[in-house]
């Protein structure tokens, strides 16, 4: 052992002369042999650290067992607690109430008129991801593009919709509105 505290360079030795014992030890106690090496590779960091409390009488390998024992325990506990607040998030979310929006699925008159005037392509960009919430992934299938180009189409078919709604609306597009009375014009394109 060094003056620091830490262990020697012949203690460490023989500590990784016997690794594959160490890990065959853990292995033998948890789950995996992925849970195993981290259980090792940090029981030799923490040895690495706490070499000063190896007791002289002591066997080098005794006391590094002793470690991976805690470590061992300390990975249950970890576990076990990790599990606990996973099962907890589950059975908030098995039992949380989401709130009714009651605005959900009203579309303004305008906009709704607007979408009308919209290109094809935009307007079923628009109703697939904005009106009927599906994802972008299920529209690019649908449409039989990529999912960039998915992407890219609803970003141009926001922005469409947005230059419509505020020529036609004027200050609801500003502030918005659930229930305007704006009409589009009938043969505007975007």
């Amino acid at each position: 052992m060094t003056r620091t505290g830490q262990l020697s360079g012949e203690v460490l030795d023989r500590l990784l002369e016997s690794r594959r014992q160490f890990l065959s030890f853990i292995q033998s106690r948890v789950e995996s042999r992925e849970a195993a090496e981290d259980i090792l590779q940090a029981a030799f960091v923490r040895g690495i650290d706490k070499g000063g409390a190896l007791r002289n009488e002591e066997s080098v390998v005794a006391w590094f067992y002793r470690l991976l024992r805690n470590a061992i325990i300390d990975h249950y506990r970890r576990r076990a607690s990790s599990e606990l607040a996973s099962e907890t998030l589950v059975r908030e979310l098995e039992t949380h109430v989401e709130l009714v929006d009651p605005f959900k699925g009203e579309v303004c008159g305008c906009v709704s008129g607007l979408l009308q005037t919209l290109k094809p392509e935009y307007r079923d960009a628009l109703r697939t991801v904005d009106v009927e919430e599906r994802s972008l992934g299920d529209f690019a299938a649908n449409a039989g593009i990529t999912g960039n180009n998915a992407a890219v189409r609803v970003h141009r078919a926001r922005e469409a919709l947005r230059k419509q709604v505020t020529v036609v609306c004027g200050i609801c597009a500003t502030h918005g509105c659930l229930n305007c009375h704006c009409q589009p014009p009938k043969s505007t394109r975007s």
